[in-house]
């Protein structure tokens, strides 16, 4: 039984779809833990984890817990953009509405880029924690802390909408 000879799949071209580069794959068992294993690999090239236990659905565990930040990132940027360019109740905006427009607008576009830069930071952190084995622990304080800027800002926002009277 030979010791730890990579299996010869995966050395192997990947589908083209999925690979159009023909990057070489990283094993992550063969990498050294002292570097990040997310920025040190080529950036086209896939990650190989050893599947024992539970770890294909740990890692599409922490994929769908990005693209669930994604998403929110994008929600909160089509808001931006809605309340920058047309932040009116009636055929005409008023000039409180013209002149809260631009900042409630950039506050959800930086709440966008926030949610960007912390759903993608959480993502590196895992797959990095996942490739040396380390427990991972996700209190999710800063994940709280977050959305409750988030709802507190949609709350505000739905109070400002309520304040400003369409019959003046």
């Amino acid at each position: 039984m030979p010791g730890n000879e990579p299996s010869p799949t995966v050395h192997r071209r990947f589908n083209p779809i999925v690979n159009p580069t023909n990057v070489k794959p990283i094993m992550v068992e063969d990498h050294p833990s002292t570097d990040s294993l997310f920025f040190a690999r080529p950036l086209l090239g896939a990650l190989i984890f050893e599947n024992t236990a539970s770890d294909a659905r740990d890692h599409l565990a922490n994929e769908r817990t990005f693209l669930s930040w994604l998403r929110l990132s994008i929600y909160l940027a089509v808001v931006s953009s809605a309340i920058t360019v047309s932040f009116h109740l009636r055929s005409s905006p008023t000039a409180i509405e013209r002149k809260i427009s631009l900042p409630l607008g950039i506050v959800f576009w930086c709440m966008s880029l926030a949610c960007l830069l912390s759903g993608f930071s959480i993502y590196v952190t895992t797959v990095t924690k996942y490739s040396r084995r380390a427990a991972l622990v996700q209190s999710g304080w800063k994940t709280q802390l977050f959305f409750t800027v988030v709802a507190t800002v949609i709350i505000g926002s739905c109070v400002l909408f309520l304040a400003t009277d369409p019959k003046k």
